[in-house]
């Protein structure tokens, strides 16, 4: 969706937005236009287009004679780049990690599959140098480059499935990588073996082998996982200790 734009009505959303997505304001909390108007001393035209564009977002509901109610996650647009960065932004960053990854083991080992059957031999050229570039970023510790080149290879295999569906997930894939790189989730030296599961997807892809491409998808996918929960976990035994 398109969100509205402009400074005042920007300031109003991304600031409701996130403390509705914090749990700063619960679910069942209720405000009024002329509330939220006092608060940040805006027009109330700004007011009612940020409160629009959070009601299609899922995150309220305009209740008569009352004004708008906050309404639980489970009404909310999930899948919205918006909700899913107000996610990651707040306390539910783990929680929200961890869906986007379990999610992607879903749909990227689909897309694998369809891409061995249909990409072209130059496409999957494309895709064997593009894994062996990222290998070598990952092997020489350079983050940035690393990330880069992650995104374009993941973006890539959801664009060969040939489906315009799959294709149309590519942000929230992305955002698992934005993520873990933006919250320190992703080691400066991925493990040679990660790197060697995107090699494997590529030439899979290439060969024409449906079955590994999938296999290799899964296997990073969960190798991410793995290596998000064990920093969450050494994260949360540094917290014990102190």
């Amino acid at each position: 969706m398109t969100l509205p734009l402009g400074d005042l009505r920007f300031l109003v959303l991304d600031t409701l937005g996130r403390e509705i997505c914090n749990g700063t304001i619960p679910p069942g909390a209720t405000f009024t236009t002329e509330s939220i108007e006092e608060r940040f001393r805006v027009s109330r035209p700004v007011v009612r287009e940020a409160l629009r564009a959070l009601q299609a977002l899922g995150l309220l509901a305009a209740k008569r004679r009352v004004g708008v109610s906050v309404l639980p996650l489970a009404s909310w647009n999930v899948y919205d780049i918006h909700v899913i960065r107000w996610r990651l932004a707040g306390p539910s960053r783990e929680a929200q990690l961890r869906s986007l990854t379990e999610l992607r083991g879903a749909i990227e080992p689909a897309a694998a599959q369809l891409a061995a059957q249909r990409a072209t031999a130059n496409e999957a050229g494309d895709l064997v140098g593009l894994s062996a570039r990222l290998y070598a970023a990952g092997k020489s510790g350079d983050a940035e480059e690393f990330l880069h080149l992650d995104i374009q290879f993941h973006r890539r295999i959801l664009e060969l499935s040939g489906n315009e569906m799959l294709a149309k997930l590519q942000p929230l894939v992305e955002e698992v990588l934005l993520g873990r790189s933006q919250y320190d989730l992703q080691p400066q030296f991925p493990a040679l073996v990660a790197l060697q599961f995107h090699v494997d997807v590529a030439m899979a892809i290439q060969t024409g082998d449906a079955a590994k491409a999938a296999r290799s998808v899964v296997a990073i996918a969960d190798r991410a996982l793995d290596e998000m929960r064990r920093i969450w976990e050494q994260e949360l035994d540094e917290i014990t200790r102190s």
